[in-house]
């Protein structure tokens, strides 16, 4: 198994004050084409501000969450701290412009000039699961983005 991927960055992601754009690099805007039938995409792109050796490093981290273990997997986590420092966020498509390459979206947990690996639809389908599993401590948590807005989060973490 080859041990280098290469992983090239289609655009990134641009926070400005309430709106958060999406913005293509030049050669990637066609591939945007019929997105904007969908409601919500996934994102896909890289924790740059985590992206340090020591970082990669880290497979057991300190609990994040207030109610859960104290030491966690980082797979067990959305902790930016990982082997590959690879994010996934589920956004609205609040509108597309084509000619530009850009969505504009209201929410991402991303930082500003985060560069995008990939962006896929969000179908129900194939990324909804309808009666998951969580641990005891998550149990409490919305289950929707939607629910999601009006959740106090600030009482779930250690930070």
């Amino acid at each position: 198994m080859n041990k280098n991927l290469t992983v090239n960055p289609i655009g990134k992601i641009e926070v400005n004050n309430d709106i958060i754009y999406i913005r293509l690099d030049k050669e990637y805007i066609s591939g945007l084409k019929e997105l904007s039938d969908f409601s919500h995409a996934e994102i896909i792109w890289w924790f740059s501000e985590s992206d340090k050796e020591e970082y990669r490093n880290i497979i057991e981290v300190e609990s994040p969450y207030k109610n859960s273990p104290e030491i966690m997997g980082t797979f067990a986590t959305r902790s930016p701290f990982r082997p590959n420092p690879i994010a996934l966020s589920v956004i609205d498509i609040a509108d597309i412009d084509l000619n530009e390459g850009i969505i504009k979206t209201y929410y991402i947990d991303a930082y500003n000039n985060s560069p995008i690996l990939d962006i896929k639809p969000y179908t129900p389908s194939l990324d909804r699961v309808k009666n998951p599993i969580v641990p005891y401590w998550c149990k409490h948590w919305p289950k929707s983005i939607e629910e999601s807005a009006d959740f106090n989060w600030e009482n779930e973490f250690n930070f």
